[in-house]
């Protein structure tokens, strides 16, 4: 046909009517043809024969065929699918409206946090780890003990514990799995709390570290944080830590500039999928620096610092801890808290939109969050 997409096949007839098509494939169980409509001329459907009735989808094409969210390289698979998703959903409709009322998922020693209703705190706000996968071969549920049936994107993967699941289980487990370091390909841009979780730390083991050879050998260097290393040697601490993790050697005798160390320390931050003060409260904290009341002020970012996750309100509380440390050699350093706070603001706290002009117009805050954390660091903590 003159008039058949170039990415479909023998199967499309063409403009024909919906009855038309149900008199082709009746008693054809399986069968299925791709139609134009003949109301919106350019658009299209399947017309597929499943339970002694055609039924009809709307057919899309961006690359890849579909008719939901699961995506397919050829109409065929996606028939294939939908055949297995619909025979599973009509003779198991009941078991499966049942399957999720006995998990197995207590007893797989994937969280010992299972009942505790802070699960749900603990993971608040870091990335979704739980991704749509596709799985080679058999797989069962590991929260039901189903079998995970179709296609393609079947269930859920964790990417930081390797859970599997049905899609629908996925809802009732909580986010707050144990990572397993083997799926844990690097330390900088990984989840903050994904990677204290998998090495079972309060702190990321690059914060600890690079401050313990600053506070060694470097505190009383002029214009600390603020001067620059080289950046092709701050981009080596970055691959000696995924390479090596608390083995890196970041001793002078490997690096014996110690900007070299506090760049790398504010990559990494910088670096976070989601910064330390996190996406969800950055306005809360940009709000409690506009409060011109000083104790009402101070009280509004204490508010914000409770609600962090706890990772993140660990590595912060100990990076203030660090900072107020450096402003006590201000005589030789130069770094009083308000420049620490320019170059620490926007390191710590970026804007949810990652719009140019917001991170811009809220400079003066992000700077004046970080320098009252810093000079009333023990107070605020």
């Amino acid at each position: 046909m003159e008039s058949r997409p170039k990415y479909y096949g023998r199967e499309f007839h063409g403009v024909i009517s919906r009855e038309y098509a149900d008199e082709l494939l009746a008693g054809a169980e399986g069968a299925y043809l791709i139609r134009e409509s003949q109301r919106q001329p350019g658009t299209y459907t399947l017309a597929l024969r499943f339970g002694h009735q055609t039924l009809n989808y709307r057919l899309f094409y961006d690359g890849k065929h579909f008719v939901g969210e699961k995506r397919f390289e050829s109409v065929h698979d996606l028939v294939t699918d939908a055949l297995i998703t619909l025979y599973i959903e009509t003779k198991a409709a009941e078991y499966i409206a049942k399957m999720t009322t006995n998990p197995i998922y207590e007893h797989l020693g994937y969280t010992s946090l299972f009942k505790d209703k802070t699960v749900h705190r603990l993971s608040r706000g870091r990335n979704e780890p739980r991704k749509v996968h596709t799985f080679r071969g058999p797989h069962w549920c590991e929260y039901c003990a189903n079998f995970m049936w179709g296609l393609i994107a079947q269930g859920v993967r964790c990417s930081d514990c390797g859970l599997n699941v049905h899609k629908q289980c996925s809802k009732l487990v909580p986010s707050d799995c144990q990572p397993d370091l083997r799926r844990i390909k690097k330390v900088f841009s990984c989840d903050l709390t994904t990677l204290v979780k998998a090495h079972n730390t309060t702190r990321p083991m690059v914060v600890d570290m690079c401050i313990r050879e600053i506070e060694l050998r470097g505190m009383k260097s002029e214009g600390l944080y603020r001067v620059s290393g080289f950046s092709e040697h701050v981009e080596d601490v970055r691959l000696a830590f995924d390479r090596d993790g608390e083995k890196a050697d970041i001793s002078a005798n490997a690096y014996a500039d110690i900007n070299i160390i506090a760049g790398a320390l504010k990559l990494y931050l910088r670096d976070l999928p989601i910064p330390v003060i996190t996406f969800d409260l950055y306005s809360k904290f940009i709000q409690a620096a506009k409060i011109p009341n000083p104790e009402s002020r101070l009280e509004a970012i204490h508010e914000g610092l409770l609600q962090l996750p706890p990772a993140h309100y660990e590595t912060l509380r100990y990076l203030m801890a660090h900072l107020k440390r450096v402003t006590m050699f201000e005589k030789d350093n130069l770094m009083n808290a308000e420049n620490l706070g320019i170059v620490f603001g926007p390191t710590l706290m970026q804007p949810p939109e990652q719009n140019a002009l917001t991170t811009l117009n809220d400079m003066r805050q992000q700077k004046l969050v970080v320098q009252l954390m810093i000079e009333h660091e023990d107070v605020l903590f």
